[in-house]
């Protein structure tokens, strides 16, 4: 068995369940060849850097894939077949990433640049706001 890591962009109109289900899809195929995914990663819905097939979106969602090249194969063929995948790309790799991918990271980073903010106080300083602006008046 070799390692892969595949990604995929899958159409604007579709839903987040739609995108699930057709991963859900993919991996089946990868099981039938005696195959294992043994990461899977939803993107989200990502501004892509020029349109493809009059799409300015798309859904992106990552696997990294412990299988024969048989079995990516067909998986590929299945997603060149399927008008909802606009773009994949499947690498051969040394070794399986356990870690987020950077597309991940730079989410999880954007989130917590907002918790500081969240565990603060916001009612003493608006409190205090409103008293200076009583003793203006």
């Amino acid at each position: 068995m070799a390692f892969y890591e595949t990604i995929f962009i899958a159409r604007q109109e579709l839903s987040a369940a739609q995108v699930e289900a057709l991963a859900a899809n993919l991996t089946d195929i990868i099981s039938q060849g005696q195959g294992e995914i043994t990461k899977t990663e939803f993107c989200g819905l990502r501004t892509l850097a020029y349109s493809i097939k009059k799409n300015r979106k798309g859904h992106y969602v990552l696997f990294n894939i412990d299988a024969a090249p048989l079995a990516v194969k067909e998986m590929e063929r299945q997603m060149g077949l399927n008008e909802d995948i606009l773009r994949f790309l499947t690498l051969k790799i040394d070794e399986l990433d356990t870690n987020p991918s950077p597309l991940m990271q730079s989410k999880q980073n954007r989130d917590r640049r907002y918790e500081s903010f969240e565990g603060t106080d916001n009612s003493v300083r608006v409190e205090e706001e409103e008293e200076e602006e009583g003793e203006k008046e």
